[in-house]
């Protein structure tokens, strides 16, 4: 699986990067905010374990509660994505001038 097919598992570990590490929930009010928007629970959590099936995430158990974080696979994701994203628009500048 290719993290990149889908948004919202590019903004799921996007919002892992900048949190360091989420409980399910509190991940899903984060997305939910941002997409001002509700999401699915079922299809949210299966994206969740698609990512951490494929390596980008990584989940631990602290009592009754999963805490996911990103893996250095995953972080190198975001970066890498945030680079493409930043020599896209930069591209789109020169071309204005």
């Amino acid at each position: 699986m290719r993290w990149l097919e889908s948004g919202t598992r590019r903004d799921m570990c996007a919002a892992l990067l900048a949190l360091g590490e989420a409980r399910g929930p509190e991940l899903k009010r984060r997305l939910e905010r941002h997409y001002d928007d509700r999401l699915d629970s079922k299809r949210f959590y299966d994206r969740l374990s698609a990512l951490e099936s494929s390596g980008h995430v990584e989940r631990h158990v602290d009592g009754l509660d999963d805490i996911y974080s990103l893996t250095e696979r995953g972080e190198r994701g975001v970066r890498a994505q945030r680079q493409w994203l930043t020599d896209c628009v930069e591209t789109a500048d020169e071309n204005e001038e």
